[in-house]
This record gives C-alpha cells, sequence and structure tokens, in this order.
C-alpha cells in the first residue's frame, strides 16, 4: 500500500517477452497487484510474466488485439475488482521508470487529485534534441487535446504513464473510451466530462530498448477525427446537458451569429458583384454579428479554461 491506498499497476503488453520480465521485477514494494494485459502475443509474454514468480502477478490473456487502449481499460477493471484505491499505467517495454511514481500517487493522496500525468516537455532543454517537425506536432497535438478536453493545464497528452483513482474510474463510461492509440486523448475528454480533477507531474522521458509500433501516418487522422468529436461530445455532455452552463450559452450564440453573418456577407458580396453597392445597414448586418460573435466565442473559450478541473 502506498500511503493507505491499495495501488495496482496496469501493465499492457504486446510482443514484450525480452522487457516484461524487467518491468515486474522492478516494481516497487508498494504496489500491490500487478495487472499484465497480453494483447494477444504471438511471443511468450504471457509465460515470462508467470514465470517471474511475483505473487502479485495477474496475467489477462487476450484471444483478439484490442489495442493499447482496450488493454488498458481491461487491466482498469480487473484491478478495480481486485480492490484497488488507485490504479498506475506502466508499459510492458519497462519505458517507464517506476523510481516516479511516488511523483504520480502523492497529489491523489495528499491533495484530492483523482488523475495524475506524466509530461515529458517540463522544461525548455525537453525539446532540444527533437526533430522540429516533431516538436511543432507535439506542441500542436498538445493544443489541440487542450481544446477537446477541455484540460487547459495539461501537456503531453500522448505520455502514457499516468495515475487515476477508484473515483474517477467508477464515474467513467469504460466501454465508450477509444481502444487505440488516440486512447490517452479520449480518456481526458471522458475523465473531463466526469468533472476529474488533473494535474501533470514533470517526468522525464526514458526511452531504452523498447521499439514503437506506431504509425503517425495512421494514427494523425484518428486523433483529429476523435478531438474533433470528442470536442462536441464533451459541449452536449458537461455545458448543456449537465448544466447548460455560460459556456454553453456564449458558445452556442456566438457560433450562430457568425455564421449568419458570414452568410449574410457572402449572400451581399454575391449580390453587389457589378454596379450595385452594398448598403451601410447590409454591412452592419454581415460585421455585427461576426464581431459580437467572435466576442462571445472569445468569452465561451475564457470561461472554459477557467472551470478546468484542476
Amino acid at each position: 500500500m502506498y500511503k493507505g491506498q491499495k495501488v495496482a499497476a496496469v501493465v499492457p503488453a504486446y510482443n514484450e517477452s525480452r522487457l516484461i520480465g524487467k518491468t515486474i521485477t522492478t516494481m516497487p514494494d508498494f504496489v500491490d497487484f500487478i495487472v499484465v494485459i497480453n494483447d494477444c502475443s504471438t511471443d511468450d509474454t504471457s509465460e515470462r510474466a508467470r514465470a517471474v514468480g511475483d505473487p502479485r502477478v495477474v496475467v489477462i490473456d487476450h484471444v483478439k488485439n484490442t489495442g493499447v487502449g482496450g488493454s488498458i481499460m481491461d487491466g482498469h477493471e480487473r484491478a478495480l475488482a481486485l480492490g484497488a484505491d488507485i490504479n498506475v499505467v506502466m508499459a510492458g517495454d519497462a519505458q517507464m521508470d517506476p523510481a516516479y511514481l511516488p511523483a504520480l500517487l502523492d497529489p491523489i493522496c495528499d491533495d484530492g487529485y483523482e488523475f495524475t500525468k506524466a509530461n515529458r516537455f517540463f522544461s525548455r532543454t525537453s525539446f532540444a534534441d527533437m526533430p522540429a517537425v516533431r516538436m511543432l506536432g507535439s506542441v500542436a497535438l498538445s493544443f489541440a487535446t487542450k481544446v477537446a478536453s477541455g484540460y487547459w493545464n495539461l501537456f503531453d497528452p500522448q505520455n502514457g504513464y499516468t495515475a487515476v483513482s477508484r473515483s474517477a474510474l467508477l464515474r467513467l463510461n469504460v466501454a465508450a473510451v477509444a481502444r487505440g492509440y488516440e486512447f490517452e486523448n479520449d480518456l481526458l475528454i471522458w475523465l473531463n466530462i466526469a468533472n476529474a480533477r488533473a494535474k501533470d507531474v514533470p517526468i522525464p522521458a526514458s526511452y531504452g530498448e523498447e521499439v514503437s509500433t506506431m504509425r503517425i501516418h495512421r494514427v494523425a487522422p484518428r486523433i483529429a477525427s476523435l478531438l474533433f468529436r470528442g470536442f462536441w461530445r464533451r459541449m452536449l455532455l458537461k455545458h448543456v446537458l449537465a448544466s447548460f452552463s455560460a459556456v454553453a450559452l456564449l458558445f452556442f450564440t456566438g457560433l450562430f451569429l457568425i455564421l449568419f453573418g458570414g452568410g449574410w456577407g457572402i449572400w451581399v458580396l454575391a449580390e453587389t458583384l457589378g454596379p450595385p453597392v452594398a448598403t451601410t445597414g447590409s454591412v452592419l448586418l454581415c460585421v455585427g454579428p461576426l464581431l459580437t460573435g467572435i466576442h462571445m466565442l472569445i468569452s465561451a473559450l475564457t470561461l472554459d479554461i477557467q472551470s478546468t478541473p484542476d
């Protein structure tokens, strides 16, 4: 236990026979359960995990590959059934340094947070050895995830080194969370809808013998589509159906005014190509709603930032 809380390590593993043993043997003593999810590996990942002989290990064998998100969510469900109070995600490739586990657990145990996440980009030197294209992509993805999830205080959304409390997991619609590489982004959206307090924890990246199977050209469109849909889902479920907050009122009114003013402007422009000249009233019917709508959207964004559950 850690500070009176039962801790479970959820370990998704796909063809990790070389490193799964290291992942388990380096797990701190305060971890009560180690839930290894063998996501239909073609090697002997499960056998290597059991061979360690750690009594804390529980192995789940998938008969069908569900993706990293499916593995993690199945692991969370098993950990909850085992009685865990806090679940941490530790990849089966030994990439996540267990020495930083207390840094993830302390905000939950001491300060009432329900979700903590590692942030690799916590200093000005974090981007030093990163290619410019990847750096810009990371920044753009982080900003897009902020907008979609409503967690304006979080960065580095693809970082899977996380800890989540039992109370937050019980409020989630587990079946609806994405199962692929976009899992981390979708989880943030659902956590915000559940109003779970979240915090970034500065933890440096640790790269070793692991081999990534992610292909950016395949993942990027799926993440973009998920964030777009997730934004509207959050607006509807959290700001309309749950409370119809000022965020929803300003956002949807502002959006309507922008569409009206823009549409009117296009019509006026089409009607006045040539000798006719647009009247002052026609111009005002375009500019007025546009400016008012933009102001409302900015106000909605400000309120959304202020309502971040941090």
